[in-house]
């Protein structure tokens, strides 16, 4: 058998969109898939910080176009993907990155609380495929969609009860919507991954409390944002060509 070299991670000539870019994570991807060659759609609330981050993109020699979104808003979801479309072209790509989280006894969690995290993270990130699937489906050229969902999707976390609710729901979203759109040639995962050190959490997990949480896993360590870039790179380029449906946990081992 001839050998063939492996597919590769170029994403050159494609578009992707990813929420929450603000900070954290959702920044990281963007600058990841920008590195790759894609055009990337930066999104969230905070225009100004999009703003800073599409200026960072350019000087890598990238483009990023900075889209105002409240993925709470379906309004606001399809008013994002009409302005991409416009401004990139078709959308190849969707990390659906966008949430929240709140710290609470379930007993102690009010109603808005609740409906908040659920509205972030459930019905956000459904709406947010479910619009972008749209479009690709009426293009037929197939994509990719990766949710992010969490360990919290198939482990307790103390003290996150809804949270953990919220991304089982992402986990099962992936599944369905592949199952649905496989004939589509629309690939639909998702990564899990474990505490990962952002700006979000950093004062916490130098903490006594925080460094107690790092000591109780396996191998005592935190996640760092670059730790997911292999994976996202994968998910999104004709490396995962045959993957659909995977919930992938990327966590050091913290959920053992």
């Amino acid at each position: 058998m001839t050998f063939s070299p492996p597919a590769p991670q170029d994403l050159t000539g494609k578009v992707a969109i990813v929420t929450g870019t603000t900070s954290g994570l959702g920044r990281r991807f963007a600058q990841i898939l920008v590195n790759a060659g894609a055009a990337v759609a930066i999104t969230g609330r905070r225009v100004e910080r999009l703003e800073s981050l599409a200026v960072e993109i350019s000087d890598m020699g990238g483009r990023a176009l900075p889209v105002q979104l409240d993925v709470t808003d379906v309004a606001s979801i399809e008013q994002c993907v009409r302005e991409v479309e416009t401004e990139l072209g078709h959308i190849d790509i969707l990390v659906n990155n966008a949430g929240m989280n709140v710290q609470s006894a379930a007993i102690d969690l009010s109603p808005d609380d609740f409906d908040a995290l659920m509205s972030t993270n459930m019905r956000g990130a459904f709406f947010m495929a479910t619009r972008v699937g749209k479009r690709m489906i009426e293009r037929a050229e197939g994509g990719n969609i990766i949710n992010i969902a969490s360990i919290g999707a198939h482990t307790v976390l103390p003290g996150l009860t809804s949270y953990c609710m919220s991304k089982a729901a992402v986990a099962m979203m992936t599944r369905s919507l592949a199952h649905e759109w496989a004939r589509h040639k629309i690939n639909v995962n998702a990564l899990c991954p474990g505490f990962i050190e952002t700006e979000l959490n950093s004062d916490w997990f130098a903490s006594p409390g925080g460094e107690k949480q790092i000591k109780s896993w396996p191998r005592r360590r935190l996640g760092q944002e670059s730790d997911l870039d292999g994976a996202l790179l994968m998910l999104a380029s004709q490396q995962g060509r045959l993957m659909t449906g995977s919930v992938l946990t990327i966590d050091d081992g913290q959920s053992l």
